[in-house]
């Protein structure tokens, strides 16, 4: 028996560049993972052309000719459906509004103002939004006076909140699907998402017991710690995620 004739150990295996290789059942050490960071790289590429590779194989190879896919026409199969599922929900409500009306309270007194207006409540990161009247800034070069209202500085605000959550969509142009793959859009998410709670509990800050000059800075220090939170802790698991993938890949298809 040659040496190319034994099967090697798994103890024995390397990545290519010299690196040992865990065997199949041990999980690999934090310094393992480290010093296999270029190894990793270099798998996750081959993965992916392997991949696209042996699929443009099977599809020369094979013999079944593409035809195309079977579909119910629009009228009567689909309309009639959604016509039937529309009718039972619009039936559900119609029946709950007629056999539980909503209570009519007193009516509105005109020539008083309530002393806490409120929107409805998915509107309060917006209306939070209005009350950032601490950051307009009172430029000196006007005597102290500030450039804008802060009725509008609140309105600018809001544009700009609105404006980064569309550009969003443009900016990552990803195919990635789960947040450990892509960890700074994911941490983009987790802050934007804790931005917008902050924000609302400052819309309501009157209802909150807690300093208003605490509950103005947690606003917007908490985000930001959100996103490092976040970003490290999936850029941790990212490495892991990564020599999974990799392993799980070789194993149902090994090397030729």
């Amino acid at each position: 028996m040659t040496e190319d004739d034994r099967t090697p150990d798994d103890s024995g295996r390397t990545d290519g560049s010299g690196l040992p290789v865990a065997p199949d059942d041990e999980t690999p050490t934090w310094r393992e993972r480290k010093q296999r960071s270029q190894g990793l790289s270099r798998l996750t590429y081959e993965y992916f052309e392997r991949s696209r590779r042996e699929d443009q194989d099977l599809r020369q190879e094979s013999d079944y000719v593409e035809r195309d896919v079977l579909g119910f026409p629009t009228w009567p199969h689909e309309m009639i459906r959604n016509l039937s599922i529309a009718s039972f929900f619009v039936g559900i409500m119609l029946f709950l509004s007629a056999t539980m009306p909503p209570h009519i309270g007193a009516p509105a007194n005109p020539s008083s103002t309530p002393a806490i207006i409120l929107p409805d409540w998915y509107l309060y990161w917006s209306f939070g939004l209005l009350k950032l009247g601490p950051l307009n800034p009172e430029l000196a070069v006007l005597g102290g006076q500030k450039l804008t209202a802060d009725r509008t500085y609140g309105v600018l605000a809001n544009v700009v909140v609105v404006g980064i959550i569309a550009m969003v969509p443009f900016l990552n142009k990803g195919s990635a699907r789960r947040p450990v793959e892509q960890p700074f859009w994911a941490a983009v998410g987790v802050g934007g998402v804790t931005f917008a709670f902050t924000i609302s509990i400052l819309a309501i800050k009157n209802l909150v017991p807690m300093n208003v000059d605490l509950l103005f800075d947690l606003t917007f220090v908490l985000p930001i710690v959100m996103f490092f939170v976040t970003y490290a802790v999936l850029k941790t698991m990212r490495e892991g995620y990564m020599y999974g993938l990799n392993k799980r890949y070789y194993r149902l298809r090994p090397p030729r």
